[in-house]
This record gives structure tokens, C-alpha cells and sequence, in this order.
């Protein structure tokens, strides 16, 4: 991919002449000293203004490219710049922070008794890029838009209306209990848009092609390449003003080639990258110029049985297979370590996660016994194993589930399709699909219970992402009632969720793989990196960062 770096230079020129005296001459003898005129002052330098401070200029390398530069449809890898340009009424803080919420265009909220309407009081003086007044009008018209036509409208699907109860005053009603705060702190479909724009983009769908944004971020898009480059200034007028540690322009690279972005990296061209190859880590690790950091992440991996075909129809063929996992092998070289193993689908550090959620352990004796129990002694069936080719730590660790589980007799075929066909395979004709397809999942916000409990195991008759098509009334029961009272008694929300949980890993619908790990790796040049769980697509917040002192 062709590439080329904008290199932004201040050249200041300073020049200051300075007067010399030439020596004095003898003067001529006389009876008396002749009287010397008096000498002429010396001409000063009249006084310059010290020259302007140089920008200063952060450059990452990111895999990250653009699907959309509509904050409203927007719903892909674009969140790493969108978090920069556009903010939502709440950030939701990291694990272990003394507050859950971080106020940003929303000072203080509350909710009714029962959760069912809540009231956010805005941020007052905040204007948008294009100079537009931030209020309660433009945060309805951006909500109104992201939940009936954005890309994660789903996540507002509670909400029966929005309505501005005064300027800097918004109501949101709901038809069912439900934490509007964590929801209005989403990643996806949360962003507070201009309405100007907003309404220039109902005119024309080509509005925001070519990098246009209308945030209320600290930093504004200056330019944008396709596939190359997007510059950032920062927004002179931001709500929480700048200091002079502040970056001025962040220059982001659009680099897909890990071992390019290393290179990048050890070489000076970039401050930051977002990605090196795995089996490099070990050169930064214990490197002194840097900071290694290994965090648990927001992704896990699951396995789905299609439990409408025999024998996976039968629950304890689904443990069997569930104890015949390395997981430990899997971890180790699927994940290149940077794994742990999953407790059910919820990834740890997300809510509802548990540690009292039961694991399968890798024990071939016990998958032998259950498939004696379940009628099928030394396995003597076969299944067709199917995972995304786009995937490469899938395509490393599929094999070693094969390998696996032959040695209890069950022959497994292994197919990497594109993840779009398997999808289309496992929703078009459920019966015939694929025995086991595996997927990556991650919750669109910070409630993996109302996200991934819900989307990957709920059933319905027309089910969306549940492609094991189990159906356990009990599991439903226990999830809605878990559902229902996150917002009035988030204690029995807990104990119903791991009531849940603990009946899933039991029932074995799916394979609990693992959970990623995500991976840092920050020069001791930058300061102020901070990492979030909660925004697995945003590796950088620009404005937390700044040079080391």
C-alpha cells in the first residue's frame, strides 16, 4: 500500500546585529590635553517578541481503517478516531476506578425509582466544531437518529422517547427498566452530532465521504487520505481547554503490516504504534525505552454446537467434547499466550463476569466416560469444524481441537470459510449447518449480560447470533429476570446472571475458549497512556497523551 508522511515544521528565522566600537587613535602632543568630544552611544537592538513554541506533533501507525465517517451509521474500526472528534454524554471509567462514570457532555443524571426514566443535566457553554451550540435539542436529534437508523440502534431499543425538557435538560422514557447511563457511554451509537450537519446529511448522502465531522471532541479533522493518513488539530474552543502539554496535531498513519508498524517504531518515524508481531514481543518486554503492558480486553473466543443436529443434541456429547478442549494448548499457541481461559461468554472485567462460573478442564478420561454415558463408546462420529480464514488465531488454534479430538474418536473436519459464509451457512438451513462454527464476540458496550447472555444464547424463533439454536426455557427465564433488575437491585441482577451463566457452561451449548488479552507497547517518551477496557476499538485517547517531561 502506497504511503507518504506529512511532516508539519515551524522554520523561524532570528537575527540580531550587534554594533563594534573601532579602536580609539593617539592624539596630537600639545602644551595642554585637547578635550575628546564625547563618544556617541552605542546603537542597542531593539527588542524582539520570543519566537512562537514549535507544535507539537504526535504520529501513531494504526491498523485501524475507516468504513464510515458517519458518527450516526458508524460501527467498525473508525471508533479509534471517532472517540477523538465526538463525545458521548458519559465515558464509562476502567475497572478499579473510584468513579464508574467519567462526566463529559452530561454533568449529573439520575433515574426514577423503578429505572424507567432518567434525566441528564448537559455540560453548559459547549459549542461543536462547525460552531453550533451543544444542547438539549442536538442531543435528542443525535439520539433520535442513532436509534432509528445508526448502526447500533439495537442498543436503544428500551427507549420509547427522548424528549428536551429545557435547554440544557434531557428525559429519556423507557418502556422497561434499564441503565441508560451505561448504554448513553457506548462505544457505538452514542455519539452527540451537530444538527446542522445531521441535516446536511439528510440532504446528502455523501456528506461525510471524505472526512467531514461535526463533534464536539477535543480534536477536528484536518485531512484525510483513503487508506493513508488522517491529521487531527486540536479544537481550539474544546470544553476542557488545552495546557501546554497537549498535543497540537496527531498525525495517524494507516499501516496494516504489524511488522511495518515495528519497524516504524524502532526507528523514530512514529511515537505510538497499535500493533506488532506477536513473536517480537520479547524485543519490548524488558526493553528500559519502553512500557510493556499485557490487559485483559473486551474479546473472547466461542465455539457454538448446533445442537439441532445429533449427536450434539444430546447434552452430555456437548460436555464430552467440551472436556476433550486444550485449552491451555489453545491459549498457548492460538493466542501466543495472551489469553486466559474464558468463565462462560462473558469476558473478564466486563459485567456480569463471575468467578464463580465454572470451567471445563482438558480431560480426555472424563470426555471418554460421558460418551460411554451418552452412547457413543470411542466416539464413532464425525463433525465439520468451520472458522472465519480472516481469522489467523483461529486458523492456529482449530487444528489442535481437531487433533484432540481424535483421540477420543470423534473424526472432525476442519474448513476455514470467510466469516460471512459461515454466517449465511449457519442461518439459512440451521439443521443442515456446520457441527461447530467458531466466533470472535465482543459486547457493543459495557454490559456483556444484555449483550453477549442475551445475543449469543437467547432463543427465539427467529434468533439473531444464538446459531446453536439451543432453547432452554429455564436460561431465559433466569436471563430476563437478570435483565429486569440491573438498574433496581443490581445485587440480584448478579446472582441471577451467574444463576445463568453456571445452567449455560452445565448445558454446553458452546465452547468457552478464551478471553484476549490486548497489548500495549508505549515509548518512555510519552506520558498519560491510560488504558480502558470499556473501548476496545480506541487505543489512544489523544487528549490523555503528551510528551514526557
Amino acid at each position: 500500500m502506497k504511503r507518504f508522511t506529512l511532516f508539519v515544521s515551524l522554520l523561524v528565522a532570528l537575527s540580531v546585529i550587534l554594533s563594534a566600537c573601532a579602536p580609539a587613535t593617539e592624539a596630537p602632543a600639545a602644551e595642554a590635553p585637547a578635550e575628546q568630544p564625547a563618544a556617541a552611544p552605542t546603537a542597542m537592538p531593539e527588542p524582539t517578541e520570543a519566537p512562537p513554541p514549535a507544535p507539537k506533533v504526535l504520529k501513531i501507525a494504526n491498523t485501524a481503517n475507516i468504513t464510515t465517517w458517519d458518527p450516526v451509521a458508524s460501527f467498525s474500526t473508525e471508533a479509534a478516531y471517532m472517540a477523538n472528534v465526538y463525545e458521548q454524554l458519559l465515558r464509562i471509567n476502567p475497572p478499579g476506578s473510584a468513579e464508574k462514570y467519567a462526566p463529559l457532555l452530561a454533568t449529573s443524571w439520575k433515574s426514577n425509582e423503578d429505572g424507567t426514566a432518567w434525566t441528564f443535566n448537559l455540560r453548559e457553554g459547549v459549542i461543536f466544531h462547525d460552531g453550533e451550540p451543544m444542547n438539549a435539542d442536538a442531543v435528542v436529534k443525535s439520539l433520535d437518529a442513532a436509534r432509528t437508523s445508526g448502526g447500533a440502534s439495537f442498543i436503544w431499543w428500551m427507549v420509547d422517547s427522548i424528549e428536551a425538557v429545557d435547554d440544557l435538560t434531557v428525559q429519556f422514557n423507557l418502556t422497561s427498566s434499564a441503565p441508560i447511563d451505561l448504554i448513553a457511554s457506548s462505544l457505538y451509537g452514542a455519539w452527540i452530532v451537530s444538527p446542522k450537519a445531521l441535516d446536511a446529511a439528510a440532504a446528502d448522502e455523501n456528506y461525510w465521504a471524505n472526512g467531514v465531522e461535526a463533534g464536539t471532541g477535543p480534536y477536528m479533522i484536518e485531512s484525510y487520505t483513503p487508506d493513508q493518513e488522517i491529521v487531527f488539530q486540536k479544537f481550539e474552543n474544546y470544553w476542557g481547554g488545552f495546557t501546554d502539554k497537549n498535543y497540537d496535531t496527531v498525525l495517524v498513519q494507516i499501516v496494516p503490516e504489524a511488522l511495518t508498524q515495528q519497524q516504524m517504531l524502532e526507528g523514530g518515524d512514529v511515537d505510538l504504534v497499535t500493533r506488532v508481531p506477536a513473536e517480537n514481543y520479547d524485543s519490548f518486554r524488558n526493553n528500559p525505552d519502553y512500557t510493556f503492558l499485557e490487559e485483559p480486553s473486551f474479546f473472547n473466543y466461542v465455539g457454538y454446537f448446533n445442537t439441532l443436529r445429533a449427536p450434539l443434541d444430546n447434552v452430555k456429547v456437548r460436555q464430552a467434547l467440551s472436556y476433550a478442549i486444550p485449552y491451555d494448548d489453545i491459549i498457548k499457541i492460538g493466542a501466543k499466550g495472551l489469553g486466559t481461559q474464558s468463565r462462560g461468554p462473558v469476558p473478564a472485567g466486563v459485567w456480569p463476569w463471575s468467578p464463580d462460573v465454572p470451567q471445563y478442564t482438558y480431560d480426555l478420561d472424563k470426555a471418554r466416560e460421558l460418551l460411554k454415558e451418552a452412547g457413543h463408546e470411542g466416539g464413532g462420529f464425525s463433525m465439520r469444524i468451520t472458522y472465519a480464514a480472516e481469522n489467523d488465531t483461529e486458523a492456529a488454534f482449530v487444528p489442535l481441537i481437531k487433533d484432540s479430538f481424535a483421540q477420543i474418536g470423534v473424526d472432525a473436519t476442519v474448513e476455514a470459510i470467510g466469516f460471512s459464509q459461515q454466517w449465511d451457512e449457519a442461518k439459512s438451513d440451521p439443521a443442515n449447518a456446520q457441527d461447530m462454527f467458531i466466533v470472535l464476540y465482543w459486547p457493543t458496550y459495557s454490559d456483556a449480560g444484555s449483550d453477549n447472555l442475551w445475543s449469543l444464547f437467547y432463543y427465539t424463533e427467529k434468533p439473531f447470533f444464538n446459531l446453536s439454536y439451543w432453547n432452554n426455557e429455564t436460561y431465559n427465564t433466569t436471563l430476563d429476570e437478570a435483565i429486569g433488575s440491573t438498574v433496581t437491585d443490581p445485587a440480584t441482577s448478579q446472582v441471577k446472571y451467574v444463576d445463568a451463566m453456571k445452567l449455560l457452561v452445565d448445558e454446553a451449548p458452546g465452547v468457552f475458549f478464551f478471553d484476549t488479552k490486548a497489548v500495549f507497547i508505549i515509548p518512555n517518551s510519552i506520558e498519560g497512556f491510560q488504558y480502558n477496557l470499556n473501548y476496545p476499538f480506541v487505543q489512544y485517547f489523544f487528549y490523555q497523551l503528551s510528551p514526557a517531561q
